[in-house]
């Protein structure tokens, strides 16, 4: 199943892909996918990720208002990346 990234715009499979999702006002990844609610869904890359919070393209796409917490979000892309 094809997904779109909230970042380049592109498209790719649901596995090329990492889904996020709020959470009391921070981003999460979904790595599985089964985390209840809105999600968006983004490549697992610095390049993506930066673009996507520049560009505020989670809260539109999660539809919240306010500036989230890319935090949680950051980190596990950085342990995702080390490995």
């Amino acid at each position: 199943m094809l997904r779109t990234c909230v970042a380049c715009r592109e498209r790719a499979e649901r596995g090329d892909l990492l889904r996020v999702v709020e959470n009391r006002g921070q981003l999460i990844a979904d790595e599985r996918a089964v985390l209840p609610g809105r999600g968006s869904w983004v490549h697992p890359t610095a390049q993506c990720l930066t673009t996507a919070m520049s560009r505020e393209a989670f809260a539109r796409a999660l539809r919240v208002s306010g500036k989230l917490d890319t935090g949680p979000l950051e980190n596990r892309l950085k342990s995702l990346m080390d490995n």
